[in-house]
């Protein structure tokens, strides 16, 4: 596979497919040139002729002549690997990453396909290097596919007690800041949606308020899968058992931007009656209606990082396991105002 004929497959210019590749601007192609021209790098598992790229660097040929990495790429918590763009573009970091280091993500599964033993055991007969856990996983679940592979990193929003190596950005932190903001413009009547096991943004979430002695009221605490739909649900569901909130800390953007859209059905307005803040920063944050206060997770970093991690745990061997934390900070938008006079 050269890049002639990626680009004949993609329908695109070589150099538009050299662009992409090599990352050298970011608005080399649309979103879904890009996401074509990936999927072919996948699927025909193309890697940088390295040998001629290090030759014009004047690079130590010895070190060009290296087989390719191969990598596993574990969406935990998904049945789907697009249903969540916050692990999409935490995955598209990471092939960047690898594609740089002559590397290549040579398969990606989902948490479903785990939950299967007949498939389990197909997955566990694969070779590769090393694997990429995206989000929070089921230990129990993993354990039998993960024992067969020693150079694992995971990355994501919860803090992990095993001995792989992580790279995370704090959820529980980050739902702390949402909660805070939110006191500190004047709510003092807060709910919840999002899922609650196990879940350290809904942690963050009951232990500050805690923190700032509110009262936790059960009927404004929603549990639902964190997608669009789960927050469309959850909201309308809030909005049928309680009227005593006036703002709504969602746990990921996605959920919020479900969220959004119920409330404004039932005639109930963001930011003028309830206020919404939620955590990831996706790219359809700042396109919502209105746009949506969230904490920025740094998505690119996260992948880059874990990628880093793993081809250096592959290299250098057994070590301590890392932990790498990046931080968070708060995107003001739309969605937040200080509280209405009959919802205070």
């Amino acid at each position: 596979m050269t890049l002639k004929e990626i680009a004949e497959q993609a329908g695109v210019s070589i150099s538009t497919v050299s662009r992409v590749l090599n990352m050298k601007y970011s608005n080399a192609a649309s979103k879904e040139t890009k996401e074509r021209i990936w999927e072919i790098v996948r699927k025909t598992g193309y890697v940088p002729n390295v040998h001629a790229r290090s030759l014009k660097m004047g690079a130590d040929q010895s070190e060009s002549l290296e087989e390719p990495k191969s990598l596993l790429c574990v969406y935990a918590r998904s049945s789907t690997s697009s249903e969540n763009p916050f692990f999409s573009a935490i995955a598209t970091s990471i092939e960047y990453e690898a594609y740089r280091h002559n590397c290549l993500i040579k398969y990606t599964f989902l948490g479903y396909d785990l939950s299967h033993p007949q498939i389990t055991k197909q997955i566990t007969d694969i070779k590769a290097d090393g694997v990429i856990m995206l989000g929070r996983y089921d230990e129990k679940l993993l354990y039998s596919f993960l024992k067969n592979y020693k150079n694992v990193v995971y990355t994501g929003l919860n803090k992990i007690h095993t001995k792989y190596d992580q790279v995370i950005c704090d959820g529980y932190e980050a739902a702390c800041i949402a909660v805070d903001y939110l006191y500190n413009i004047g709510h003092r009547k807060i709910a919840y949606i999002g899922e609650t096991k196990n879940e350290t943004r809904f942690l963050g979430y009951t232990g500050t308020l805690k923190r700032l002695n509110l009262q936790s009221d059960q009927k404004n605490v929603v549990t639902i899968k964190q997608s669009s739909e789960g927050g469309y649900e959850g909201a309308q569901r809030l909005i049928n058992n309680s009227d005593d909130f006036s703002a709504v800390f969602c746990a990921n953007d996605v959920t919020a931007i479900g969220a959004l859209r119920a409330f404004k059905e039932s005639g109930i307005n963001i930011p003028g009656d309830v206020s919404i803040i939620s955590v990831d920063d996706i790219e359809m944050a700042q396109y919502a209606s209105p746009m949506l206060t969230t904490i920025h997770i740094p998505t690119d970093e996260l992948g880059k990082y874990a990628t880093k991690v793993l081809l250096d745990r592959i290299a250098n061997g057994d070590h301590m396991p890392l932990k790498v934390e990046l931080p968070f900070y708060i995107v003001k938008r739309e969605s937040c105002d200080k509280p209405s006079e009959k919802r205070k």
